[in-house]
């Protein structure tokens, strides 16, 4: 396209909204725009009204009168015309109209109330007498609630205006008004507080007619007081008296360009205030702020394509009705949930819980924790097995006295306690039943965008999990059965009579020997009474020989090391104020534990968590207590006898550990094999039939609204996305332009006067003494009109008349403040008696004279 010129900028950024104005905020751009701030009655509305060159187009009256954001875009145009972006394609040629539209629409969403709505309302302003702008009039801001407003409305407004001016591609208008202490101006405090270096800070000096007499705000315009990078510009709106009488607008620009040209403390600046001259320098600003955005806009815009293209390939070509596209879309969503299902059992690195156990990761807690917790957990209640054992010898012996243990004594409690394993086997089928259910649903959600084919994959799977169930826990008591069915005395690790005679009670209790490998760390609080320092969290370490816990995870501060000989495991209730769960650890021999406490609780956040640490002190050797039986507490028996129930009790304790170890062992395998595998091997080859013959395929693959619109929402943008790269495309960025002007040099402006730096050249012109006053003497007639800096588009000048002074506050000027201007690197003379206002030089400054680019208003 060639070189098309910065002019085209601005409208680039209108068709960009345009572009984006269906997708909402999902696009994520922040696009280049100034910002309106200032507190209530600042005159914005009037500012804004003077750049449209309409009366009374915007909500006025006392209070806060705008309570959306608008967003307000002006189009050079042959025709004059406004339109809403809400109710686009109806043209307004009566302004009034907008003004009622603009009331309805804010009451819409904000009621009546007077409160207020972070919804933006987009208005455009087609007109031959407005250069492009794209401007935000936010919300007044204000102090006091009135009325039936909310009494953080204050707070409400702060957080709104915020939300555009934290943006690094917002320009902020801050708006003040010359009647008022600039020192205490909300939109420059406000405006300081996000752009500290004030890079993006234009002010507008508001209502100068209104001084009072003898003063006026020339320090301010000539950037000396409060200085803004960009300097100030002063306009002067209509009074009330004109609005009441509905003064022309341009009678009120021409008396407003008189009021610079004849006021003596204006006049020799009077060329770089007014409405049209903010309107055009808010122009270039803008357009430059949007040149030096673009890289960063393209950037950003290719960014957002690339991540749309893999998803946005399947709906290119999207046709809902096509058969073969709905075949082929629920193939694809089998074969995927099939897929998706084996990677949460057998475990993946796509996208990982780090928050929660799921899917295999918890089958596998419930088979190597919970469930050899369950089977320790109704181990032999003692006192009852021993009576038990009591009874079954003496009715076997009937009425004679046994000189021999029976071995049917032993065979008929064994099997007693062989059966009581069904309850926590079934239990355990329930739990993995359960898991597999919750992992169906999870992989069934990619399928949402087919809420039938969602619910049938669902309950198709969840109905054959079903059915494996049944036949598992058939198996699961067929493994019993076949437990019971043979009692193997001659087992490897069965210990047989001779040893058992030899074993006492605290030696079938005796851990096994293990290597001292760490079996669990983490997190638990140690529950203390206040007066001993209170409960506290630690981390604790076990192993297979003792407990440790420190400081902190880093483990180089160890508080304590406690062995594991002879410590049980016990219940404890949760206190009455706490939310945690509890358990306890004791030491059998009555020992202290810790310090002078029998024993320490221990607390987790929830059960699941107090179940797996006691499983974790299971595998380490600590179990729960059992009740500690002596020969007093049973009914009696004479020695010969005792000595027969300890010899079966030990051989109860021996085998039903063999049993036990092979539980724990064929529990998993069975459930894997009949129910996990089983349902893996359903899900890739007979599930697709099953969907089938279940309906209807068409029906099958109906797509939710939501999807539908999700679709259109994606390509929407992603054509979008498409059309503004080529818009940004069209536009060459290599026409020159000034840069943001140089920081304020500001050092001068205090009365204590500091001497020049030694680096300065000897040429240079040392700094008065003091401050010099102000020169205010009458001017014969008007002066000659200064050249704008090319920076606004002004076409060049060779110099500045002699004397001529260039103000920091100006923003064409981007000089020093208070420079005169210099054709050749020689300040100009002064005239006799007035001293220069002019700071020392920097060394080597160039020239101000830089090339221009055409004005946009030639």
């Amino acid at each position: 396209m060639g070189n098309r010129g910065m002019e085209d900028l601005i409208p680039l950024i209108n068709k960009l909204q345009d572009a984006f104005s269906s997708i909402g905020q999902s696009c994520n751009l922040d696009l280049p725009q100034i910002a309106v701030v200032g507190g209530q009655s600042a005159g914005k509305s009037s500012v804004l009204e003077n750049f449209v060159g309409r009366l009374d187009f915007l909500p006025r009256g006392s209070g806060i009168v705008t309570r959306r954001p608008l967003i307000l875009q002006l189009v050079n145009s042959k025709v004059e015309y406004a339109e809403f972006l809400h109710c686009k394609g109806r043209k307004f040629v009566d302004f009034d109209e907008v003004r009622l539209e603009i009331e309805a629409e804010t009451e819409r969403i904000t009621g009546s109330n007077k409160g207020i709505s972070a919804i933006p309302i987009n208005l455009r302003v087609y007109s031959p007498n407005v250069l492009n702008l794209t401007l935000i009039d936010l919300p007044g801001m204000t102090k006091v609630a009135v009325g039936d407003q909310p009494q953080d409305i204050e707070h409400q407004i702060r957080d709104m205006l915020m939300q555009f001016i934290t943006k690094e591609s917002c320009l902020i208008l801050a708006v003040t008004p010359a009647n008022t202490d600039l020192a205490n101006s909300d939109a420059l405090k406000i405006s300081k507080e996000v752009d500290p270096q004030g890079l993006r800070t234009i002010g507008v000096i508001t209502k100068l007619d209104l001084m009072d007499e003898g003063t006026d705000a020339r320090d301010i315009l000539e950037n000396k007081l409060l200085p803004l990078r960009r300097g100030y510009i002063g306009v002067v709106n209509r009074s009330q008296k004109d609005i009441d009488g509905k003064k022309d607008i341009r009678a009120a620009l021409a008396a407003e360009r008189k009021f610079f040209l004849s006021h003596p403390g204006y006049r020799h600046i009077a060329e770089r205030m007014g409405t049209p001259h903010l309107q055009k320098t808010l122009n270039q600003q803008l357009t430059n702020h949007i040149r030096d955005t673009l890289p960063g806009l393209r950037s950003k815009l290719q960014s957002q394509l690339l991540s749309l293209e893999k998803e946005v390939e399947e709906y290119k070509n999207f046709r809902p009705d096509d058969p073969t596209r709905k075949t082929k879309a629920l193939l694809q969503m089998v074969q995927q949930f099939g897929v998706d299902f084996e990677k949460c059992i057998e475990g993946s690195g796509d996208q990982v819980d780090t928050s929660n156990l799921s899917g295999g990761a918890k089958i596998n807690r419930i088979f190597h924790e919970r469930f050899p917790f369950e089977l320790v957990k109704m181990e032999f209640d003692e006192k009852e097995l021993r009576k038990e054992i009591s009874y079954a010898i003496k009715n076997i012996h009937g009425v004679r006295t046994g000189l021999f243990t029976p071995d049917l004594a032993f065979e008929a409690i064994v099997k007693k306690q062989i059966i009581k394993l069904k309850d926590p086997c079934l239990k355990c089928v329930d739990l993995v039943v359960t898991e597999l259910a919750a992992l169906i649903r999870k992989c069934t959600e990619k399928l949402g965008s087919y809420p039938r084919l969602r619910e049938e994959t669902e309950r198709i799977v969840t109905t054959y999990v079903r059915e494996r169930d049944s036949k598992t826990k058939d198996q699961v008591l067929l493994l019993i059965d076949i437990e019971l069915s043979y009692i193997n005395t001659n087992h490897e690790d069965f210990i047989g009579f001779a040893n058992a005679q030899q074993r006492t009670t605290a030696n079938a209790t005796k851990k096994r020997v293990m290597p001292n490998q760490v079996i669990r760390r983490g997190w638990l609080t140690i529950n203390i009474s206040i007066m001993k320092g209170g409960s506290k969290d630690y981390w604790f370490v076990l192993t297979a020989e003792s407990l440790s816990w420190y400081k902190d995870e880093e483990e180089k501060e160890k508080k304590y090391m406690l062995p594991l000989d002879n410590l049980k495991l016990r219940d404890v209730e949760k206190g009455f104020m706490s939310s945690k769960h509890v358990f306890a650890i004791f030491n059998t021999e009555q020992r202290n534990v810790y310090k002078d406490l029998r024993q320490i609780e221990l607390a987790c956040d929830t059960q699941e968590d107090v179940d797996s640490w006691k499983a974790s002190f299971l595998r380490a050797g600590v179990y729960p207590e059992k009740d500690q039986v002596h020969t007093s507490d049973t009914v009696s028996m004479d020695p010969q006898l005792e000595r027969q129930v300890e010899t079966i009790r030990n051989l109860v304790d021996s085998y039903i550990g063999i049993v036990n170890k092979s539980i724990r062992d064929l529990m998993p395998k069975t459930i894997m094999h009949l129910m996990i595998n089983s349902a893996k091997d359903f899900i890739h080859s007979e599930l697709l039939a099953y969907l089938y013959s279940a309906g209807d395929q068409g029906s099958l693959m109906e797509e939710s609204a939501e999807q539908a619109q999700r679709r259109d929402e994606m390509l929407r943008m992603y054509h979008a996305l498409k059309e503004a790269l080529v818009l940004i495309g069209d536009i060459s960025t290599t026409t020159i332009s000034t840069p943001v002007p140089p920081p304020v040099d500001d050092t001068w402006i205090p009365k204590d006067p500091s001497p020049p730096p030694a680096s300065r050249p000897a040429s240079a012109t040392a700094p008065p003494p003091s401050r010099p006053p102000a020169v205010r003497g009458p001017t014969p007639g008007p002066p000659p009109p200064l050249n704008p800096s090319p920076a606004f588009g002004a076409p060049p000048v060779p110099s500045r008349p002699p004397g001529q002074t260039a103000y920091a506050g100006d923003p064409n000027s981007g000089v020093v403040p208070l420079v005169p201007s210099r054709p050749a690197r020689v300040p100009p003379a002064l005239p006799p008696g007035i001293p220069s206002r002019r700071p020392p030089a920097a060394p080597n400054r160039p020239t101000v004279i830089r090339p221009s680019e055409p004005s946009l208003l030639d």
